[in-house]
């Protein structure tokens, strides 16, 4: 569905910084009637917003029926190429569904903690209790995060670093019970874990894993965040051909389970998604990725977005939480950098935007 649309402000009026989250997403996208659905969903929601100063807002939504956020990245790379001129894209499109069927039979072979059946309590949290804020890592911040863990581990990425810290900072800001378990899941993208690689070239369906790091919640907060480093570069080691063969037969033999909500949260890395190249031929965007933290109504979700302001460039964190659970995040982050009493980020506070 193509929606087009106009407003009555300028792209100044969006401040200086422009990040996550913005107060005016639910114009930007419109919430089609009766979409609630994951099976009524259009298949690729797209809204383009004129801008009185002649700018424009593209926005998007992902079905995940199609295809997952690096089919995405593909098709909107292919939609700018012709739009400024190409014949066709430079990738070509590959259906090949055959490529990630299940076996027949099929059979789990590895352990998908990702997926484990818990009984949900019910939710004490109103929705308008929940409020989003974004974080801004500056490389000062990242130098100070990886210095609070051992040596062997600080060759880890940064997406090992901020999906450890988010973790840690959440777990401590929820009050969990220290016998509670918690989990944080990983997207990964796993066409590069396929032996026949080449057949993947194209391919923008599904091909992505949620490998889980799992502990409690006392072992988590009460280890340093080396702790919490290990387990998920762990997790992330678990995802190959054959656990993505055993993900496809785990969807058929518990029909299309859902991952874990229970005390979970699930970190997105979009540093490589290349959405800031966009280009219709009118130049790059002056901001790309995510609109706000948050899966739909599954608040654990978040992103670490590429991201520039005045303080430099840098990576966004956009998370959702309960108005008090989100001081206490904000708190421990504070203070996990403030342990390090490093004079190249003295006095250098997290950059935040909330509505």
């Amino acid at each position: 569905m193509f929606i087009e649309a106009e407003a009555d402000i300028t792209l100044d009026q969006f401040g200086d910084a422009l990040q996550p989250p913005f107060p005016c997403f639910q114009e930007i996208l419109h919430d089609v009637p009766g979409s609630e659905k994951i099976i009524d969903r259009s298949i690729r929601l797209i809204q383009v917003t004129r801008l009185k100063c002649g700018g424009f807002i593209l926005a998007l939504s992902l079905n995940h029926t199609l295809g997952d956020a690096a089919g995405l990245r593909q098709f909107i790379h292919a939609w700018t190429e012709m739009a400024r001129g190409a014949n066709q894209p430079s990738i070509q499109p590959v259906w090949r569904r055959e490529i990630l069927m299940a076996r027949d039979p099929p059979h789990i072979t590895c352990n998908h903690r990702e997926y484990e059946q818990i009984i949900l309590p019910q939710n004490t949290i109103k929705e308008e209790d929940i409020v989003h804020q974004s974080f801004f890592f500056t490389p000062a911040h990242l130098v100070a995060i990886r210095c609070l863990v051992p040596v062997h581990l600080r060759q880890c990425t940064t997406f090992d670093l901020i999906a450890a810290c988010y973790w840690y900072c959440r777990t401590k800001a929820l009050q969990l019970k220290p016998e509670e378990e918690v989990r944080l899941m990983c997207v990964v993208n796993a066409r590069s874990r396929f032996t026949d690689r080449s057949s993947l070239v194209g391919y923008y369906g599904n091909c992505i894993a949620f490998p889980a790091a799992v502990t409690t919640a006392g072992k988590l907060c009460g280890n340093p965040l080396g702790y919490a480093v290990e387990l998920i570069r762990k997790a992330k080691a678990q995802v190959t051909e054959e656990y993505m063969n055993s993900v496809a037969d785990l969807m058929v033999i518990k029909e299309r389970c859902s991952f874990t909500d229970l005390r979970s949260c699930i970190v997105s890395d979009w540093t490589r998604a290349k959405f800031a190249e966009v280009d219709f031929g009118w130049g790059g965007p002056v901001y790309s990725g995510a609109a706000k933290g948050g899966l739909g109504s599954f608040s654990g979700g978040t992103f670490i977005v590429p991201h520039k302001n005045a303080k430099g460039e840098g990576v966004i964190l956009p998370i959702c939480l309960s108005s008090e659970d989100m001081k206490r995040f904000a708190k421990e982050l504070d203070e996990m950098l403030g342990s390090q009493n490093d004079a190249t980020i003295s006095g250098s506070r997290f950059v935040t935007s909330t509505i």
